[in-house]
Order: C-alpha cells, then structure tokens, then sequence
C-alpha cells in the first residue's frame, strides 16, 4: 500500500516486513521489525508504522496499548489511508461496526480504488444490513475486478437482497453469457444456476422460473432439490400431471418423506377423505418397507376402516417394540372416537396376550404366539394413554405393571417420573428420572433429561452434579455449559432461581443467553467471504435471512420472559439493604441475642472473605492462562465482555430500562404471540406511558380479543384513564378517544367487568381473571370474588392443574385481599381433585420436599 509519508528505502523494507508479519500472525517478529523503525530519531512518530504496531498489539490482547499506538499514528498522519483502516480493523476486533464503518469511509478519501478496504466496508456494511451502502460498494469492487466471479456475484446479491429482481437477474445474465461455454459444468456453475433460479422465483414470474429451470437442467447436478423445485413450480402453476410425475420420483427415491406425499395428494387433486386413504394404501403395497403410507392414513380413515388400520399398525410396533409408538400416533387423539377405538383395542391386546399369547382371543389357532415383550409394549402404550388423557390413577397403574414385567427398561422409569410431572409432583417425577438414570449412566439423553427435571424440582446444585458426567473436566459444569451455549439448561436453570426468588442468578442465566444469540450473530462475519467463495448463495441468502429474525427462537422468549417477569418483581419489590435491615432490628434484641447475632456476622464474613479469596484465585489462572495464549501468538479473541455479578444485576437501578432491552426483540420478531404486548403493557404501565399502553393493548387485542389476561390489562388501563382524564394532553386524548370504541365498546371499567365475567362464566381461567378486577374495582366485594373462583362448580370446562394453581398463586400474592381461611379450603378442595399436585398440600405435608416454589406449568403433554 502506496504511503503518504514514505520511509527511505531501508525503512521501507522494514515496514513491508511488519505487514507480512502481521498477514503470517508471527506478531512478535512484527513488533521487533516496528521497534527498529521507530527507536530511529527521525521516524519515531511515523504514523503508520505507529498504527501497524498497535494493531500487532491488539492481535496479541494488548487492546489499551493498542489504541494509544493507533491513535498516535492517526494524530501523527490524518491523510493516511493505512491509519485510517488499521482504526477501523481496530474498532471491528472491538465490535464496533458502526465506528468501523466511519473509519473505513475516511480511509477511501485518500485512497478510493484500494480494494482491500472496499473489502472490508462490504463485509461490515452486509453485516450491519446497510444494503444501499453495499450495494454502492460492490459497485465499486465490480469497476475494479470486472473479471473476478465474486464481484458480479456479489453486485447481484445486492440487488437481489434489496428486492431489485429485474437489476439482480439482468447482472447475472452478463455474467453468465460471459462464461466459456462446454459440457464440463462444475457443483459451483451448478449452484449458481439455482440461485439465479431463485431469484426468478421470487421475483414472482412462476413460468420464467420453470422455463429457465427446464432450459439448465443438464447442468444442474443436484437432481434432488431440481426435482423439488421442478414438482412445486409445476403444483403452483397448475400442471399437475407434470407435478404428479416429479413426485413420484421423489418418493421413489425417498419414501420416507412424509412431505412428498402431501405434494403428490396436491398433485392428484384429492380432496375426499376416502380417495385419501386408498391413495395411502396403494402406495403401502408399492413401498412396503415405507413407514408413512401406513401411518398418514390414520389421519383421515374413519370408524371401521380406521379400526382395521390401527389395528395393524399397532400390532406392527408392539411386536417390534418401538418406544414411541404412542407419540407416532398422539396426533389422531384431536378426534375422540379414534381415542376410544384405540383404548378398545389396547385393552383388548391386554386381556388376550394374558390369557393365550396373542392379540385376540378369536385368534387362538392361527400361527405362534406373539413375542413375550409384547405385553410389557402394551402396558407402556397404555400407560402413556392414560397420561394424556389425564388420568393418573390409571397411568400408574400401568406403567408399575410394566416395570414388574421388566425392571430393566429405562424407558419406562422416563415415563413414570413424566406422569408424576403431568400429575403435579416435580419431585417424584425427579426422583424415577434419577433412577432411570442410574440404570445407563453413558446415555447423554438420560443425563440431560434427568439434569432437566432437577431443574423441574429447583435442585439445581444436583442438575449440575449430573451434567458433569458429560462436561469437560477441569471446568465446572455450569461454565463449561455456558461455553457450549447450553440453552435449554440455562433457561430452565433461570426458571428454577426466579420460583427460589434467586433474583440476580435467575438474571444472570437469562444474560448469558442473551449473549449466546449476539455470539451467534456475530458468527455470521466469517459467511460473508466464504459463501461467495464457494458459491453457497441459495444457503447464504437463507442464513441471513435467519439471523435477521434470529431473537424470535422460543429459546429466546422464555428467557427474555423470565427477566422481564423478574425485572417487573424487582421493580415492584425492590430487593432491601441487608446492612440498614440488620441495623434496625439490632436496636431491639437482648444482649444475649445480640451477641449471638455477631457471631453469626463474624462467620458469614469469614466465608465471604474465604470465597473472594478462591474466586481472585481463579481470576488469576484465567489471567494466565490468556497469557499463555498469547505468548503462544494466537490471536486475541472477541472482547472481554463484563462479568455478570447476580447482585449487580439483581440491584440494578433502572429494571424496567433493563426489561425494556428484552422486550424490544420480541417486538418486532415475535409479535404474534400476545405475551409479547402483554409484557409491554405491563412495563409501560409502571412507567406510565399512556400512548405506549394503547399501543400494546391495540397490538394485543388483534391477536386475541378474549384473552383473559388481556382483560385485566383493559380494566387496569381503563382505571388509568378516569384518574388522568383531566391532565391529559388534548392530541393524547382525541387519540384514546378514537380507539375507546374498538377496546371498550364505550362501556366503563365496571360495565367492561361485568359483561366479561357473564360472557365467560364457564371458564375458571376467564373467571379469575374477572374476579381480581372485581375486587380490584371494589375491594368491599372480596366475598364475591373469592366465591367465584374458590368454588370449583361443575360448570367450569377447565378445571385443571394448571388454571388452579394460578388461582392459588393470585389467592397467595394478596390479589384478593387477606383471605387465609380461603386459601386452606381451596388447597383442600384441589387436593381431592389432584391428589398427586404438590402444590395444593399443606405445609406439613409437603416437608419432604426440597422446596416449597411454585414448579412451571406443564400444560402441555409432550415428551419433554
């Protein structure tokens, strides 16, 4: 690179030897050679060799020096484009895209045609979605290397990403019409065809796309995903003949795609469901080692025919002893009189596989008998049966009739310990996974499972005792999970803190998985070169795609939900001052007392003092070992992000700012879930934002207009209104007036009540939600309210564990006022009704138990 203060020939070579260095990461030779240079009188403040030494600096972790060095340089030569790029590299190592880009754009005013900087500009301005600014800059690059593919490649992509499909197809035409046409077609000509390919696509011209599909198809060579598309675009235009033919080759391919087979029912337009089953059935006796034309029929048989088919398949799996057979059908239980045909048939393999060793009884002379671990399959269907439809009772029975029958099975003890967690014990249900377990300590699967219902049960020191098993050794568990971006064990580890009202360590999981998905984010740096390179441009485009929409994962929401549900807790019940607590209740104790409780200040101290201690020492061998790192002239890695302190987090000043943070993300990605504007609600009501309150309930009512808790929001913002009614401003208040008729029907907060209770009245969820506003609009009607949802009448659908325990949890957080005697007679009644539910056992009862929080909701009946 051409210098604006050039060195004499001698210091010159020098300096290119510092750029070698620095390209070969031999940083130490770098520094010597930039010693030489600068340790000369007359080149001591040479700006760029100042800032190639600082960026050596960086590369070795060194990042203060290196910024003083840089910074030097800079001040030293400010018309240098090498000063400039060496900032801004600096300020990409650092994460700081946005400077970085600044710093690069003031390196072109000196040297606008140096490739390498309009490089490094694209990969942070595709990185920061500045697509204009992209597209200007692979223009530029393009004008510069008009021969090299990845220029037209990437001018085209440009175009593509900003939805210019007619400028993005006319680029790669030049492109292509340049190529030296021959029969000697690669995988990467092969792949950019699809991508052109996709383009077309998108662009809408469904027929251009199939023309020019039909047109390459020689050089293509993934004749997979050419069939695929060829099958879709030929579905969409509504050639189905052609689309049939396409399919059936896939599936002659591949019969196990269920995906196939739905395209080719499009295909053939079947829409009867009887023309559905005989299209299964066909296929069955031309695939007859293929699972699904056996399976995909249950979805739309019907009695008799049904009865004969389940039959089959159920006999098919429990010969064969597949354990999910039960979770291979539990999608036809939607219908109940499939549910019943099933149980018929179950209880009826039971009784005959008893009595003769077979599947019926009518079948006494026909063949051998059937394998002796039939039985035991059928006692694990059955147990699972029961379990999804809720009865527990009978679950157990069974699945203790299976373990008797075999006491080896692990799967078995899994599925007792998940009866117990739909039944509502955490801890019975820990307990058998424990010892599932134990029974193959080398199955991971196991492992985790178990670590997850620890978790469950709020042992979290066992969970990570379990982990441990499969982490690496050296490290504990929890870090090394971390490290690993472990986030089903750090959101249910978040959940456990937040129901043991661990606050900053319930913050501080929820943290760490924040950072995973920025770390994630950031991972797609590298892509940009290499997808280009390779010409991976169909999966690049789908990767960007991704992590644009990255933070809607579920992993994402349930942590965010949980700081935000902490964040509110910490607002509304800020966490006290131990020392000022201790201060006063010391001016009440006797001496005797007194003295004890210094002792017992004296010891915590002691320990606490014992435990900086370890952790200076584990600081230390940290701070070594990134030494040895770097002495070993391996390149430093991302900045060092700030340790997260659970009482820092847990005592922070601004929550609701905090909440916000997590909030902001589920806004704009996962705005079709309610709990999204919920949760803004609730933040922006204790901030008192009018406008951002209207905001939420509008976006939340789109969704579900019925939403209980969305009532609760409506009243409480109702309230809101009539006590600011007379200091609001005018514009604000012709806005709420406008949207009063969508959200309140003019109706005010008592009528709104009122009419919600009386629509909802056979529902305890919709019922709960009611009574806390009728108590919270009239606090004299306490009795009212709590006879609403304390009596469990035969006229609520949903009494279930779930909705009562959220009845028990308002009856406890003084949603209803003082009302003890209550709360013991709702405990009771639930207890008849849930007699294995931990959480409606009094506090005697419950001793055995580790912990007395509240366990999560388990609405659902999955297998996790």
């Amino acid at each position: 690179m051409p210098s604006s203060n050039p060195l004499p020939p001698k210091e010159n070579a020098l300096f290119k030897r510092i750029l070698r260095c620095y390209e070969q990461k031999q940083y130490k030779n770098g520094l010597k050679f930039a010693k030489q240079i600068l340790s000369n009188s007359k080149f001591m403040e040479h700006g760029e060799t100042l800032a190639m030494k600082g960026l050596t600096l960086n590369c070795l972790g060194r990042k203060e020096e290196a910024y003083e060095y840089v910074r030097r340089g800079l001040r030293n030569d400010l018309r240098s484009h090498v000063c400039w790029h060496v900032y801004g590299l600096l300020q990409r190592s650092d994460k700081k895209y946005d400077e970085a880009i600044k710093c690069y754009r003031n390196a072109l005013k000196w040297e606008k045609d140096n490739i390498q900087i309009l490089r490094d500009l694209s990969l942070l301005q595709i990185q920061m979605r500045d697509l204009e600014g992209y597209r200007d800059t692979r223009y530029q690059l393009l004008m510069l290397r008009p021969t090299q593919r990845a220029s037209w490649i990437g001018y085209a992509m440009s175009f593509h990403l900003l939805g210019d499909y007619k400028s993005a197809l006319n680029i790669l035409e030049t492109f292509l019409d340049q190529q030296q046409k021959g029969n000697n077609y690669d995988y990467e000509h092969s792949e950019l065809l699809l991508y052109q390919n996709m383009v077309i696509y998108e662009s809408g011209d469904l027929k251009q796309a199939l023309m020019h599909l039909e047109s390459c198809e020689d050089q293509i060579l993934d004749k997979l995903t050419l069939k695929e598309i060829l099958g879709e675009l030929n579905l969409q235009l509504k050639q189905f003949e052609k689309a049939a033919k396409y399919f059936e080759e896939l599936i002659r391919r591949n019969p196990e795609n269920t995906t196939y087979y739905s395209k080719l029912i499009q295909a053939r337009e079947l829409t009867k469901p009887e023309d559905i089953v005989q299209f299964y059935l066909s296929l069955a006796d031309m695939y007859p080692k293929a699972n699904p034309p056996k399976r995909l029929p249950l979805n739309y048989a019907v009695e008799e025919q049904f009865r004969n088919l389940i039959d089959n398949y159920l006999r098919q799996g429990l010969r064969k002893g597949v354990p999910p057979l039960f979770v291979d059908i539990r999608s036809v239980y939607t219908d109940k009189r499939k549910v019943e045909i099933i149980e018929q048939l179950l209880l009826q393999y039971t009784d005959a596989l008893k009595k003769i060793g077979k599947f019926s009884e009518n079948e006494v002379n026909n063949g051998p008998k059937e394998p002796a671990s039939c039985l035991l399959w059928v006692y694990y269907f059955l147990a699972q049966h029961y379990d999804y439809l809720q009865q527990t009772e009978k679950a157990l029975m069974y699945i203790d009739a299976a373990i008797e029958h075999t006491p080896t099975l692990i799967e078995l003890f899994v599925t007792k310990g998940r009866i117990y967690k739909h039944a509502g014990d955490p801890y019975e249900a820990c307990k058998w996974l424990d010892e599932a377990q134990s029974l193959d300590t080398a199955d991971r699967y196991i492992n985790s499972k178990c670590a997850k219902y620890m978790l469950r049960a709020n042992r979290v020191k066992q969970a990570e005792e379990i982990c441990a098993k499969f982490t690496r050794e050296g490290v504990s568990a929890m870090e090394n999970l971390n490290e690993m971006q472990c986030m089903w064990f750090q959101t249910e580890c978040a959940l456990a803190y937040q129901r043991l009202e661990k606050y900053g360590e319930a913050l501080k999981k929820c943290h760490e998985v924040d950072r995973h998905f920025s770390e994630i984010i950031e991972d797609q740096f590298d892509f940009h070169t290499y997808c280009m390179r390779k010409m991976t441009l169909r999966s690049y485009v789908g990767l960007l795609r991704l992590e644009d929409v990255l933070r809607g994962h579920p992993f994402y929401f349930k942590a965010a939900r949980c700081a935000i549900e902490v964040y509110l807790h910490l607002f509304d019940e800020p966490l006290k001052d131990e020392n000022t607590e201790q201060e006063l209740n010391m001016e009440n104790l006797a001496p005797s007392e007194l003295k004890k409780l210094r002792n017992k200040q004296r010891k915590a101290r002691r320990k606490a003092e014992q435990e900086n201690a370890q952790a200076a020492q584990a600081q230390v061998k940290r701070e070594q070992y990134h030494k040895s790192k770097q002495q070993g002239d391996i390149e430093a890695d991302a900045p060092q992000l700030d340790e997260l302190v659970p009482e820092k987090l847990a005592k922070v000043d601004d929550p609701l700012e905090q909440a916000i943070k997590f909030l902001q993300p589920l806004q704009n990605l996962a705005q079709n879930r309610i709990e999204t504007h919920l949760m803004a609600f609730e933040i922006y009501y204790r901030k008192e934002k009018i406008l951002l309150m209207l905001q939420s309930l509008k976006r939340a009512h789109r969704l579900d207009a019925a939403n209980p808790k969305l009532h609760t929001c409506l009243v409480r913002f109702c309230r809101v209104l009539n006590q600011n009614k007379d200091g609001l401003d005018p514009i604000v208040k012709e806005v709420i007036e406008q949207e009063k008729v969508l959200l309140f029907n003019n109706k005010d907060a008592i009528q709104l009540n009122r009419d919600y209770l009386d629509t909802y009245c056979n529902s305890l969820e919709a019922v709960l939600e009611g009574a806390k506003m009728l108590y919270y609009l009239n606090p004299k009607l306490q009795s009212t309210a709590l006879g609403l949802v304390t009596n469990l009448d035969n006229k609520y659908q949903d009494v279930n564990i779930k909705v009562c325990k959220n009845v028990l949890r308002s009856l406890k957080k003084g949603d209803f006022g003082q009302c003890d005697s209550q709360i013991e007679e709702f405990m009771t009644r639930c207890q008849t009704l849930f007699l294995h539910a931990v959480d409606f056992r009094s506090s005697s009862s419950t001793s055995v138990c580790e912990s007395n929080h509240v366990p999560p909701d388990q609405d659902n009946y999955s297998s996790n």
